[in-house]
């Protein structure tokens, strides 16, 4: 079925031939102010007995012909003046060559743009699209259908006009990445997304891995009515602070204590402390529970044993001894997050209608790559579990619904060129999350830092500013789903305006991402103005109540007060 021309439609130029790639084509027009990089163009073909309307995206322009350059020569005078005097008319003169990318037609049928490889002709006459048009064929859902995340709306129209709405399905199953340079407004987007995840038409199970605390506003979503349903839909945040993180010490893999060891830790060391975890396992089983003091006991065996291959003869005492002084800096602490028992329960991290975050900002680099790969491969393990209906309803392992993770400063936990314990589990759910429901979103201000192997299996992508040329190219060789000539705008990018490609959408678009209904937290803070606000009257009212001290009368007698004053 071939896209209905709206009445909107407007003739903009006339087909030149055609361009360097075989699905490029030029047109020549005097509409300067319509036709710029990203705006959507169509021309009409006949693929056999029915009339197509070929969409494509304008990639590039140049300027075909303009004013004599003495016309432009007196800053004073404008051109329009110079022109009447000798009986031109100043709008026409200038001709743009435009450059435009084909996509093809939409297919309702199949829900997507078909390329019948019908180049135009020329002379063919070049429409710039109606806002109409657009909003039916640019996103795969509607704004507040089932499964949409209306995002925001086309950068090259009015606010508003063309609504741009991901595909959660999409998503979800096949993975996103927000990439932007710092400041760009990667953490505001990606708040948009969690809010239309936790609306009535999705309801999602949302974790948020959260390294700054930037995400801790989302609470309000509790209290506002705009996220509510008449049918007692009423949905919930959860936040962990660091304190309420616990892993259980059993769930740790060899590898993940290995990691957390610190440097130096010999080969001899680790061989050791190899035998003590597989004995460990040996005797325990894979599913049972012990902790952080069974397998030291399982280490300081080793010191006693004799030399048969198992055990050690005391001239390695030194070694073994060596490893146990490690092993308890890192877990023989009153307040580490390794546990011998306690852990979060998959139930508590994920539930429909529930965005859960975890605040790791006081956690060690390395322990909060253990903690994500811990939960990742305990969702991962329960949904393939309940998928394949091996997991009792009563168990941990049971995860009756697919779940959708978002990691902020995803770079952390699957860096480029380096090993780390999350790495691995990232790449088995990127590849295979999809048979099982486990989603996985990526968000990072340095894409060039990030494993290759992980961005490029992210299907969905929303692009933002970057101008790193690094972080350029690693989008580039990564991303298969937006054209070089959208990347090639991102440096021009403004806070809020993003590129959205892959599978989420239905072609690649500019988008001004819509404002948000809850509080951003991640907010720059403006240095001047703090500091200037440090030396108010009321700043310092507050902060001499805030450490129990009154100031009685101007020569500023003071007189000490017993507790703070709850302000």
């Amino acid at each position: 079925m071939p896209i209905e021309q709206s009445t909107s439609d407007l003739l903009t130029g006339t087909v030149k031939g055609p361009g360097e790639r075989s699905h490029e084509y030029v047109f020549i027009t005097t509409d300067n102010k319509r036709a710029r990089a990203g705006e959507f163009v169509y021309y009409t073909a006949h693929d056999g007995a029915n009339e197509r309307r070929i969409l494509g995206t304008i990639t590039s322009r140049r300027l075909a012909r303009n004013l004599p350059d003495a016309f432009l020569a007196d800053p004073n005078v404008p051109p329009s003046i110079v022109s009447s005097l000798i009986g031109l008319e100043a709008e026409g003169c200038e001709l743009y060559e435009i450059t435009v990318e084909s996509i093809g037609y939409f297919s309702r049928q199949l829900g997507d743009f078909v390329n019948p490889r019908i180049p135009p002709q020329t002379g063919d006459a070049v429409f710039l699209a109606s806002s109409n048009t657009l909003s039916s064929v640019l996103s795969s859902r509607r704004a507040g259908d089932t499964g949409s995340a209306h995002l925001g709306s086309l950068l090259t129209r009015d606010a508003g006009e063309v609504p741009l709405v991901l595909s959660v399905k999409d998503v979800v199953s096949t993975h996103l990445a927000i990439l932007a340079s710092t400041g760009a407004g990667k953490s505001y987007t990606a708040g948009v997304l969690v809010e239309e995840l936790m609306m009535p038409h999705n309801r999602a199970a949302v974790l948020i891995v959260d390294p700054h605390g930037e995400y801790d506003t989302l609470r309000s979503i509790e209290g506002d009515n705009r996220f509510t349903h008449e049918d007692g839909y009423r949905p919930e945040v959860k936040i962990f602070t660091h304190d309420r993180i616990k892993v259980r010490f059993s769930s740790l893999t060899e590898a993940d204590i290995k990691y957390l060891l610190p440097e130096g830790t010999s080969d001899k060391m680790l061989h050791y402390l190899s035998q003590a975890y597989r004995s460990l396992k040996e005797q325990r089983g894979e599913t049972a529970l012990w902790g952080y003091h069974d397998l030291r006991d399982e280490v300081t065996k080793q010191k006693y044993g004799d030399d048969d291959g198992r055990g050690n003869s005391s001239g390695n005492a030194s070694s073994i001894d060596g490893l146990l002084w490690r092993l308890d800096s890192r877990f023989d602490r009153h307040e580490s997050i390794f546990h011998d028992s306690e852990h979060i329960p998959l139930a508590d991290l994920f539930h429909p209608g529930r965005c859960t975050v975890l605040q790791l900002s006081d956690i060690e680099q390395n322990e909060q790559q253990v903690v994500v790969g811990a939960i990742l491969r305990r969702v991962n393990k329960a949904r393939v579990a309940t998928v394949r209906e091996e997991a009792e309803p009563t168990s941990d392992h049971f995860l009756p619904y697919p779940v959708f993770t978002l990691l902020e400063e995803s770079h952390r936990f699957a860096p480029a060129g380096q090993t780390v314990v999350s790495t691995n589990i990232l790449k088995q759910i990127l590849s295979e999350g999809r048979k099982f429901g486990v989603g996985i979103g990526l968000i990072t201000q340095r894409p060039g830092k990030l494993d290759q192997d992980v961005l490029s299996q992210c299907m969905t992508q929303i692009i933002m500013r970057i101008v790193n040329p690094i972080d350029q190219d690693t989008v580039a060789r990564s991303v298969e789903g937006a054209g070089r000539q959208l990347l090639a705008e991102l440096p021009a990018l403004t806070k809020g305006q993003a590129v959205l490609s892959g599978a989420g959408v239905n072609t690649p678009v500019m988008c001004r991402v819509r404002e948000r209904l809850t509080r951003h937290g991640g907010e720059t803070f403006d240095a001047p103005a703090e500091w200037a606000n440090w030396h108010t009257e009321g700043a310092r009212s507050r902060r001499e109540q805030e450490s129990g001290i009154l100031v009685q009368g101007r020569a500023g007698r003071k007189i000490e007060k017993v507790g703070p004053i709850q302000i």
